[in-house]
């Protein structure tokens, strides 16, 4: 029997490695998308930063590896077989929820994650110890739950949502109304006293503050005070005021010196030193997120394995008592977390809801308004009318003013410009480490998911990117994570207790199926995803009008038609190809394909306002031209989403099948427009755009060979159709397949039109 427990150890060592790459993908947002999304720095010194911080900060978590052992359960009440249950649910379920949530693109908190299941698993097995003796009740549950510990971590970690909101929001507020969004051409002194701030609130808090959570806070500094020993971290509390105040002032005299004679941005030190300083907190709040319940693992093992007691029978009393965990482990464990940081794809997704959600600029929106959003934004707006009302003239045109952000001309939004200035990235930076800093001092394991993706969410407020082109659905968004936050508490609580019981039960057959079940979930949502990304870069996706010039809008709309027209003939052949075959799963997957080109269609045209705008003087005409494309294109797309979706429905809902001849007659109307459109493919390819009026006279005999399929139908329905769906279906294919043609026609026919001027 004791060969299990050796062998859950090692399942919860690999367990640990893996938790370690899904947690790094989820938690990468924390400090990477302010410095990814103001692009102040290369994206490749942005990860030597954050990598640097994240492997010096892996060695100041040791003091909250506590959490594991003894911050959400009574350790002395379990015994060691109990506690291995526990654990083994426990890490599991982590890395399954943490998956899930990165392969979906969302960030979630690996620390709430890890309380409550912790809490699930505890309870569960408390609940089990509790109905096998008949001494005890439900009421006993607290004797086994460290409930006063739990709930502060709990409250602490929903409060951290609304503080890092709020002082978000504010320390933004203010900033802005005093450097203003042209804060380029502010006085120097301004910039040097920000950076002085910034950056003293960056070293006080991470470096000097962040020494409270590990060992070297012991450290002794005097021997000779009073008789009593003076250690580092009672230096530190005895001189706050005047550390503080010389670190300010050199600080500021620092930034002055590098604006004024070495002609550096300020600002860029601040985001670069903020990127450290977030990825060493996060490392050094987080990691026991990762690893603290293995780590507790084996110590509870090796303590057992030294007492000789049975293992349902001895107390892990033990777990009590304060450990530091070895400095190797810790190094091991930031390895992973920057090779992960490096390779992980999935990172770049969860950073990239982040940004989208902050971003300054309007564009493309990820998530779509809901009656909650839209009744939100406008009780804010009534809210802030009734404000506007009461305040003073000279207030309002004095924010007015300083808001303005006219101040600095932006007329595009090409791909490459930054989602937020460096200013607000430095707020994000200076605020989210702060109270982050705060937590792990006080070895409170603060969700640093919550409070980065918060802090950016109030300084976005703050700067008034959310607009009213934009705020029902970045209001909407960020509904939709914090939904899923709650999302996180009870399915990992529930999951973890479930899993408890079940490891109960079966013991180990059970463990290896969950492994083994683990294992395949990881590997499988890892390749379908590889499969997606594969996908969507293979895919010829619509690219935005960025050129300024008709001949360049021309070069540019020919790839979008080339690209359109391909990927319409794959799905409407799909669609025809799984109703011939009656499968509903081709359907379904046939659908996704149209939503995507339905949503590249509305970026495009969610993009003419800066098209336009970006037009040279001569090349107004262009305009026309593009915003014609740009409705034929969504003619087209309207016309296949029919085909799509009609063709999922009835199968979907258990119609008869089509008679062989509709097959029959379906079949060859999709080769014909296969043809059709490959024509049109091979003239955009070799730009051979004098075939296109050859390709325009079809019209008429594809006309024809649709009319005498609907005569047909007609036919059949008079003598031997007997199913209406079947009549309706078929009609409405025909009648769209025509539309989609005259759709088509019209674009080649504008394209055409547009060469020859």
């Amino acid at each position: 029997m004791d060969n299990i427990y050796i062998l859950m150890i090692v399942a919860l060592a690999m367990l640990a490695v893996a938790d370690l790459i899904v947690g790094v993908s989820n938690d990468a947002v924390n400090f990477l998308n302010s410095a990814i999304g103001s692009k102040a720095v290369s994206f490749k010194s942005i990860m030597i930063i954050a990598s640097l911080g994240v492997a010096a900060g892996a060695i100041f978590s040791s003091g909250l590896m506590e959490v594991a052992r003894k911050g959400i359960f009574v350790p002395a009440e379990f015994h060691f077989d109990e506690i291995m249950i526990i654990f083994m649910s426990v890490m599991i379920t982590d890395i399954l929820l943490l998956d899930f949530f990165n392969t979906m693109g969302m960030p979630t908190s690996t620390t709430v994650s890890i309380v409550f299941e912790l809490l699930g698993a505890a309870v569960c097995v408390a609940l089990i110890k509790i109905g096998t003796n008949d001494a005890e009740t439900m009421a006993d549950l607290g004797k086994y739950i460290n409930t006063q510990k739990a709930l502060q971590i709990i409250m602490g970690i929903l409060l951290s949502v609304v503080v890092a909101f709020s002082i978000g929001a504010l320390v933004q507020y203010v900033t802005r109304l005093l450097i203003t969004f042209n804060f380029k051409q502010k006085a120097k002194w301004v910039g040097a006293l920000f950076g002085g701030i910034a950056l003293m609130s960056i070293l006080y808090f991470i470096v000097i503050k962040g020494i409270k959570g590990t060992s070297y806070a012991s450290l002794i500094v005097d021997q000779n005070l009073g008789g009593k020993p003076l250690t580092l971290s009672g230096f530190i509390d005895t001189n706050l005021f005047p550390i503080a105040s010389i670190g300010l002032l050199s600080l500021s005299i620092i930034s002055y010196v590098l604006i004024s004679f070495l002609k550096v941005d300020i600002y860029k030190i601040i985001i670069i030193a903020g990127t450290f300083a977030l990825a060493l907190a996060f490392a050094g709040n987080d990691l026991v997120n990762f690893i603290g319940v293995p780590i507790a693992a084996w110590a509870s093992y090796n303590e057992w394995i030294a007492s000789g007691i049975p293992a349902n029978e001895f107390s892990m009393a033990v777990l009590g008592k304060k450990a530091e965990t070895p400095t190797l482990l810790l190094l091991a464990a930031g390895v992973i977390m920057v090779l992960t940081l490096w390779f992980s794809t999935k990172a770049k997704d969860v950073v990239k809801t982040s940004i989208d959600l902050s971003r300054q600029g309007e564009g493309s929106e990820r998530f779509k308004a809901n009656a909650l959003s839209r009744g939100i934004v406008r009780s804010i707006i009534s809210i802030g009318e009734g404000l506007s009302a009461i305040a003073p003239e000279k207030f309002k045109a004095f924010t007015d003013r300083q808001f303005d952000q006219t101040q600095v001309p932006v007329t595009t939004l090409p791909e490459d410009a930054p989602a937020f200035d460096t200013v607000r990235a430095a707020v994000n930076l200076m605020v989210a480490g702060v109270l982050i800093s705060i937590a792990t001092s006080m070895k409170l394991p603060l969700s640093t998911t919550y409070v980065t993706f918060m802090v950016a969410m109030g300084t976005s407020l703050a700067d008034r990117a959310w607009g009213s082109e934009s705020a029902v659905y970045r209001v909407a968004g960020v509904l939709n994570v914090i939904g899923g936050w709650f999302f996180t508490a009870f399915s990992a609580f529930t999951a973890a207790a479930i899993l408890a019981f079940l490891i109960h039960l079966g013991g180990p057959a059970v463990i290896a199926v969950l492994l083994f079940v683990a294992v395949f979930l990881l590997v499988r949502n890892s390749l379908n995803y590889r499969k997606k990304t594969i996908s969507v870069k293979q895919d010829e996706s619509l690219l935005k009008a960025e050129s300024s010039s008709v001949q360049g809008v021309m070069d540019e709309s020919a790839g979008n038609i080339k690209s359109f027209v391909n990927r319409s003939s794959k799905i409407y052949a799909g669609a025809i190809d799984g109703l011939a075959t009656y499968d509903l799963a081709a359907l379904k997957k046939n659908r996704k394909g149209i939503d995507r080109i339905n949503n590249e269609v509305e970026e495009l045209r969610d993009n003419i306002f800066y098209f336009i705008k970006n037009l040279e003087d001569s090349s107004v005409s262009a305009s026309n031209f593009y915003i014609n494309i740009l409705g034929y294109l969504q003619d087209i797309s309207q016309s296949i989403e029919y085909v799509s979706k009609a063709s999922h429905k009835h199968v979907n809902n258990n119609h008869r099948k089509l008679r062989f001849n509709q097959i029959k007659d379906l079949k060859e109307i999709q080769g014909l427009l296969e043809t059709f459109y490959s024509e049109i493919k091979d003239v955009f390819d070799k730009k051979d755009f004098d075939k296109i009026n050859t390709i325009i006279l079809e019209k008429q005999d594809l006309f024809d060979f649709l009319t005498d399929k609907i005569n047909k139908q007609v036919e059949r329905t008079r003598n031997e159709e007997d199913s209406p769906k079947n009549t309706t279906l078929y009609f409405g294919l025909l009648l769209e397949t025509k539309d989609l043609i005259t759709a088509t026609m019209n674009l080649l026919t504008t394209y055409k039109d547009e060469r020859r001027k």
